[in-house]
């Protein structure tokens, strides 16, 4: 079944049944996220980030202030 027939099917449902079909979507990636792999250049930089995280040279913020920064953009 191509893409476009399965979006159609999916329309037809129900907001649980979608809902249902999200979840078990979901599950389907998390049980074989494994075979994701992550490219070098971003291992790298989460290394990077990490180390700097525990050197205490990153600044950070908790979710409330970074809620309210993008919020602030939108006004803008």
């Amino acid at each position: 079944m191509r893409t476009e027939e399965i979006a159609k099917e999916v329309e037809k449902l129900g907001l649980s049944e979608k809902l249902i079909l999200v979840e078990d979507i979901w599950d389907g990636i998390a049980r074989n996220s494994g075979e994701l792999s992550m490219p070098e250049w971003q291992k790298s930089e989460l290394d990077k980030r990490y180390h700097e995280y525990k050197e205490g040279k990153l600044k950070l913020r908790d979710w409330e202030g970074v809620h309210e920064g993008i919020r602030h953009k939108k006004g803008h």
